[in-house]
């Protein structure tokens, strides 16, 4: 068993900054890669940021220069902080990991439940 859990979401206005937070937890072997996504209403989930287990980032186009992700030293807690927020940020944001477990170190792919973020004057 895997567990994601996210927090940090909450309502901002435009300009401002939050920081979100990914903790995983259970039978972990190893974590390949963590990332955020988020869904906004009416529309498809879509990537925001990922980082690998080597540290190597990418994000999205739209994010790009105002999010950074991160990750603490046991790699279990994924970070992303978010400045210069923008009205179209709002959205629930999704933790998502890419974890190897124990004892048969299977991948597969975990979802957090998401944190809502609302940007808004």
């Amino acid at each position: 068993q895997v567990q994601l859990v996210e927090s940090g979401g909450g309502l901002v206005q435009p300009g401002g900054s939050l920081r979100l937070s990914c903790v995983a937890s259970g039978s972990i072997f190893s974590i390949n890669a963590m990332g955020w996504y988020r869904q906004a209403p009416g529309k498809q989930r879509e990537l925001v940021a990922t980082i690998t287990s080597g540290g190597n980032t990418d994000y999205a186009d739209s994010v790009q220069g105002r999010f950074t992700i991160s990750t603490d030293n046991a790699k279990t807690t994924v970070y992303l902080q978010m400045d210069s927020l923008k009205p179209e940020d709002t959205a629930v944001y999704y933790c998502n990991a890419l974890i190897v477990t124990v004892p048969f170190r299977s991948a597969a792919n975990y979802w957090g439940k998401g944190t809502l973020v609302t940007v808004s004057s």
